[in-house]
């Protein structure tokens, strides 16, 4: 691995983005406020083998702005409006600066992960609706869906555009569950952060919660060994297989077959009890620290045997269904070449015939083999997952030998700067934290789901609102990984 800062003038900016974009893609852009100068670090990776630039802008924390990237990425484009609703940061050029993630209730000059934010002002007991783009014609109609949903789902709005039941355009609106964890992270301890990087999104504790530890070690120059990373790749495994049983189940039940999920679900409580065996914790927090990492039992090869021959079963009770798979088969398709273009990240990227996988291009143990599957549409995103939980079940059953592992902390600094990549069940998540004093001075975290929920909206086009559910469920991006 190999991790370049590169301080970049705010004026050489695009011309350096530009040329790292043709072998890079931006995964993460961080503002940093230090009181006296507010600098920006935009982190740009590539692999195999791993590599990661980051060009670092200094600004003007009176008035800061920077040349936006928009036009060059997509990703820049979220990246940027999301800083400038955080820290004030203007994208000059930006063709649509609107808010992101900004509430609408908030002042229009409050940036609360500024240093001198301060406590929440007053929200405004009033405000401007928020500004869908109508879609207008004969026979055009919208529908409005959420923030609250019937059943146990965090809330996100979503507006239909349709003509009769085609979908012509569908508007995600998204942090309704923000809590500020980036912000309540300045000046906690090591240990800490990991504690808040495993509760971004409980479905991914693992992926999170490694992904700060491994930023940690870096910045703090801890090395874990190769017996602890190997304990940790196996629960990032564990994690992924248990998620994606969960998927395939849930998909099965959105097409009418809520015996297979029912049946799917027996198969998730088994990994579940069975990750509480490993962690303690039925959601397998608790193992991921800066130089630690231990299993409390070994691994189970008989039970992956036993989950592999489950899964094939219920999925070919879905595949021999003519009416679930008349449901799968073209429906909500997300084309390679849009794909890349919205810079799609993990499981969705993979079933548009994307070959991207952090296992692969930022390695820190060994891994199931990367598959790429092709189509786009639902079908191949039921695919991909059956084939990445038959793929990770293959490769926990060839290391499951030696599992208990000793942490051997080495800690050799109190300050620094270091980046966390991992593979969740989702796609890449990112971490970067800076560490000053031994204490948390910045932690940015970007969640697969920040780059895919527009995907999810271009593939629903001419899509059936009835099949909204069957596509969202194929894309299962988190809500509170979006939000933090």
């Amino acid at each position: 691995m190999s991790r370049r800062v590169e301080p970049t003038a705010v004026g050489e900016l695009r011309t350096r983005a530009t040329s790292l974009l043709a072998t890079h893609r931006l995964a993460a852009v961080v503002p940093h406020d230090e009181g006296t100068r507010l600098r920006v670090v935009y982190v740009f990776l590539a692999g195999p083998p791993d590599d990661r630039v980051e060009l670092e802008v200094v600004l003007d924390p009176g008035a800061p702005a920077v040349p936006s990237l928009a036009d060059l990425s997509f990703a820049a484009g979220r990246f940027e409006r999301a800083m400038r609703d955080g820290f004030g940061v203007e994208p000059v050029g930006h063709p649509s600066p609107r808010p992101l993630s900004r509430h609408g209730h908030w002042p229009a000059d409050y940036h609360p992960l500024r240093r001198d934010a301060g406590p929440r002002p007053p929200l405004a007991s009033d405000t401007t609706p928020f500004p869908f783009s109508p879609v207008e014609g004969t026979g055009v109609y919208e529908i409005p869906v959420g923030p609250v949903h019937a059943g146990l789902i965090e809330p996100g709005h979503f507006r239909f555009s349709v003509v009769g039941e085609t979908i012509l355009k569908m508007t995600p609106r998204l942090w309704f569950v923000q809590r500020g964890l980036e912000k309540l992270a300045e000046g906690c301890t090591p240990a800490r952060l990991v504690e808040l990087a495993e509760r971004v999104s409980g479905d991914s504790a693992v992926a999170h919660g490694l992904a700060a530890t491994l930023a940690l070690e870096e910045a703090l120059g801890t090395d874990p060994g190769p017996s602890t990373a190997r304990a940790r790749a196996s629960l990032l495994e564990i994690e992924r297989v248990t998620r994606h049983v969960a998927g395939l189940g849930a998909l099965a039940n959105d097409v009418g077959l809520s015996v297979v999920h029912a049946r799917a679900l027996t198969v998730v409580e088994r990994l579940t009890r069975h990750g509480a065996e490993l962690t303690g914790h039925r959601l397998l927090r608790g193992v991921a620290r800066p130089g630690a990492g231990a299993l409390r039992a070994p691994l189970d090869v008989a039970l992956y045997r036993e989950v592999a021959e489950r899964v094939e079963e219920l999925v070919g009770s879905v595949l021999a269904n003519t009416v679930a798979v008349d449901r799968l088969d073209g429906t909500a398709v997300l084309r390679g070449d849009d794909a890349r273009r919205l810079d799609t990240l993990g499981v969705v990227a993979r079933a548009s015939g994307l070959d991207l996988d952090a296992r692969v291009e930022h390695p820190f143990a060994g891994s199931p083999r990367t598959r790429v599957g092709s189509g786009g549409d639902v079908r191949a995103r039921f695919d991909q997952r059956h084939g990445e939980v038959r793929d990770s079940l293959e490769w926990l059953a060839r290391v499951a030998t030696g599992d208990e592992v000793a942490a051997t902390p080495s800690a050799r600094s109190d300050d620094g700067a270091g980046l966390g990549v991992v593979e969740g069940f989702r796609g890449t998540v990112v971490h970067r934290v800076t560490v000053e004093g031994g204490r948390v001075a910045r932690w940015s975290v970007t969640d697969p789901s920040f780059l895919n929920w527009p995907a999810l909206a271009l593939a629903l086009r001419d899509t059936i609102v009835p099949d909204f559910p069957v596509a969202n469920k194929s894309f299962d991006l988190s809500y509170a990984g979006n939000d933090l």
